[in-house]
């Protein structure tokens, strides 16, 4: 389990990889660094994330509360004539209050960490993979890759950083 500076440097071997950071949604701090920044401040390009990050992670337009399965015809427990958990219907789930990747059977984010599993920002020149960290406490924290477009590989750089998200720790 790679910690911030082997996980930084293992985010910089790959093909493309022109800088990487961890950062911290909620403040916008940058809590590692490596190699190049977009804009030539890696404070600045932390911030600048973080928002793109909150908002992905925050707002229901990319993360939407998942539906009630009770609700869909056929569901189990549902007659025919069953119409309260449908449009309009003055019902809500068991899971209404959950954000979206959550699953009340064990799989998946199970309610804890961010609803979003990664963002990917095209761009004339390049990429810019935003991964989200999944910890056992309130996590906040996610991974910022940017990529060179001519050298990059998109869908491997995705499943590293995922892959790495996952490994890594904080502290």
């Amino acid at each position: 389990m790679p910690g911030i500076d082997a996980c930084l440097e293992e985010a910089m071997s790959l093909p493309g990889a022109r800088g990487a950071a961890i950062v911290d949604w909620t403040s916008g701090l940058a809590l590692g660094t490596a190699g190049q920044s977009p804009n030539g401040d890696h404070e600045a390009t932390a911030a600048e994330t973080a928002e793109l990050a909150r908002a992905a992670a925050e707002y229901t337009a990319f993360a939407p509360e998942p539906p009630d399965r009770s609700a869909l015809p056929g569901a189990p427990g549902r007659t025919a004539g069953d119409r309260s958990g449908g449009p309009g219907g003055g019902t809500q789930g068991a899971d209404a209050g959950t954000r979206a990747g959550a699953s009340d059977d064990g799989e998946g984010q199970g309610g804890k960490g961010p609803p979003v599993q990664d963002l990917i920002v095209t761009t004339r020149t390049g990429y810019h993979i935003l991964s989200f960290v999944e910890t056992t406490f309130d996590s906040s924290v996610f991974l910022h890759l940017w990529m060179d477009r001519d050298t990059g590989n998109l869908a491997l750089a995705r499943l590293r950083l995922g892959r790495l998200a996952e490994r890594l720790v904080l502290g």
